[in-house]
C-alpha cells in the first residue's frame, strides 16, 4: 500500500492521527445514540443530563423525537444547539456556581413528575463535576477543594467517584431517587475502565454499595487533605442510594457505546493499511509514565524482532491513566505518557506514538494530546529544552508546546477515554 494516504511509513504522525479521528468519530453521539432511543413516550417526557458529551446526546435526542423538554449541564464550550432542551455551561473538572445553579433547576424540574411520566437522563463522562450539588453541610467551596485534591492525588477515577457520590446530593442512585415514581431511562457514554455504569459521572441514576467509611479510607490512602466539613460529613450516613432501593425500581441504565467500540474501530483502519495489531486492553488504569515505560519496552522488543519487508504492527489501549502531581507544570495523563515514552524509547529509530483524550481534553490544558518519533528528544535537545526535568515538574503540556508534537482537536462532544497508539515500523 506504499503511497497510499493510510500507508503508516509515508505519514506515520497522519496516520496515527486518522486513527484517532477515526475512534472519535465511532463515539459521536450523533451517530451511536439513536439506535438505542426507544419511540418517544406519550404524555410529558423530561431531558436531564450532564457531561461533556450530553449537549451533543441532547442534540441527537432532539434529531430523533423533536423539541423536548428538559435541561442539560455540559463543560464550558461544548454547548449545542438544540430547540426544547436548555443547555446550560459549567466548570470541569472543578465545578463552579454555574453547575451547582444549573443542577438545583434540574432537581427542581424532577421534583414535579408523576409515575405517569418518563425522564429521558443523558450522562457522560465530565458529569461528576458537572452535577454538582453539596451533601448537606457542605459548601460549593468544599467540593472544590475535594475535586482539586483527589485530581492531584493520582487516584483511579473509581476511587475518586465513591469519594464523590458520599458528598453529593445528586450522585450515587440520587438522581434516580429525585426522579421516581417517574419512569427513568438512563443512556450512559462509558469513560470509565470495564464500563461500570456506578461510576460513570459518579452513577447519578445506579444505586451503590460503598459506605462512607469507604470514602474515608481512600482519602487516607492517597493522603488526600480536604477540609474538617468533608470529615464530618463522611462521619455519619449519606444519602447515596443502595442497591435495590425500592426509589430505583422503575430506574433502566444502559450503556449505548464505550471505549471498546473505539479501540474496535481504529484497529479495523488499521489492519486495512496492513497493520498487524495488539490491542492491549481498553480498561488500562496506573501512572501515566509507569505504563509509557512499560509500553515503551514492549515497543523496543517489537521493533528488534522486525525485519525488513515486515508489517507494520500497532500497540492500541485504552482506559483512563493518572497523574501524581509532583511539580507546578501544565501537564495531563496523555501528554506525560507521550514525554515518559519518548524518554524510554530514547529516540528508537522506526517507534512512533500518539496519546490522546478522546473529549479534546488532557487534564489542566485545551490540549487533547501529544505525538512522538524518533526525533522528538533530538528536537527538545536543539531547543535548550530538558525532557526529564519536565517530566519531573509535571510540564508535559509545556514541553510539547515548546518542541511541536501537541494535538488540539477542541471540543469533540465526546468521551470514552484516553486512546493511545504506538505505530512500530519494520527498517528498510
Amino acid at each position: 500500500m506504499a503511497g497510499l494516504p493510510d500507508d503508516p511509513a509515508r505519514d506515520p504522525e497522519t496516520f496515527l492521527r486518522r486513527l484517532f479521528d477515526r475512534a472519535v468519530d465511532v463515539a459521536d453521539p450523533m451517530r451511536s445514540l439513536s439506535a438505542f432511543l426507544p419511540a418517544k413516550p406519550e404524555g410529558r417526557v423530561v431531558v436531564v443530563g450532564a457531561g461533556k458529551a450530553s449537549a451533543r446526546m441532547a442534540e441527537a435526542v432532539e434529531a430523533a423525537w423533536g423539541p423536548c423538554e428538559g435541561l442539560v449541564i455540559t463543560r464550558y464550550g461544548y454547548g449545542r444547539p438544540c430547540r426544547g432542551i436548555e443547555i446550560v455551561e459549567a466548570a470541569h473538572p472543578v465545578p463552579d456556581e454555574a453547575g451547582r445553579a444549573a443542577t438545583a433547576r434540574l432537581l427542581a424540574l424532577l421534583d414535579s413528575l408523576g409515575e405517569e411520566d418518563v425522564v429521558l437522563a443523558l450522562i457522560s463522562g465530565g458529569a461528576s463535576a458537572l452535577l454538582v450539588q453539596p451533601a448537606e453541610g457542605l459548601t460549593l467551596a468544599d467540593k472544590q477543594a475535594v475535586n482539586a485534591a483527589l485530581l492531584a492525588s493520582g487516584a483511579p477515577i473509581d476511587r475518586m467517584n465513591t469519594v464523590r457520590k458520599h458528598l453529593s446530593q445528586v450522585k450515587g442512585g440520587q438522581l434516580a431517587a429525585a426522579a421516581f415514581p417517574a419512569r427513568l431511562l438512563a443512556l450512559m457514554l462509558s469513560d470509565v475502565p470495564g464500563d461500570d455504569p456506578a461510576f460513570i459521572g459518579s452513577g447519578p441514576t445506579v444505586g451503590d454499595a460503598s459506605t462512607p467509611a469507604d470514602a474515608l479510607a481512600i482519602l487516607d490512602h492517597y493522603t488526600v487533605t480536604v477540609p474538617e466539613a468533608v470529615r464530618a460529613v463522611l462521619s455519619r450516613p449519606t444519602g447515596v442510594v443502595p442497591p435495590g432501593d425500592s426509589r430505583l425500581s422503575r430506574a433502566e441504565t444502559v450503556i449505548y457505546a464505550a471505549p471498546g467500540q473505539s479501540l474496535a474501530a481504529a484497529a479495523d483502519l488499521a489492519r486495512q493499511a496492513g497493520c498487524t495489531v495488539h490491542l492491549i486492553g481498553d480498561d488500562l488504569e496506573g501512572e501515566a509514565r509507569a505504563v509509557a515505560a512499560e509500553q515503551g519496552e514492549r515497543a523496543l522488543e517489537i521493533r528488534r524482532a522486525l525485519r525488513p519487508g515486515d508489517a507494520p504492527v500497532l500497540l492500541l489501549s485504552g482506559g483512563e491513566l493518572t497523574v501524581v502531581r509532583r511539580g507546578e507544570g501544565i501537564g495531563g495523563p496523555n501528554a506525560e505518557f507521550c514525554l515518559a515514552l519518548a524518554l524510554a524509547l530514547d529516540g528508537a529509530e522506526g517507534i512512533h506514538a500518539l496519546a490522546c483524550d478522546t473529549d479534546g481534553v488532557d487534564g489542566a490544558a485545551e490540549v487533547a494530546g501529544a505525538v512522538i518519533d524518533p526525533a522528538t528528544l533530538a528536537r527538545a535537545e536543539k531547543a535548550g529544552i530538558d525532557p526529564a526535568a519536565a517530566l519531573a515538574r509535571n510540564d508535559a503540556h509545556g514541553f510539547f508546546a515548546a518542541i511541536g508534537g501537541q494535538v488540539v482537536t477542541g471540543p469533540t462532544l465526546t468521551n470514552v477515554n484516553d486512546f493511545r497508539a504506538i505505530l512500530i515500523l519494520p527498517p528498510v
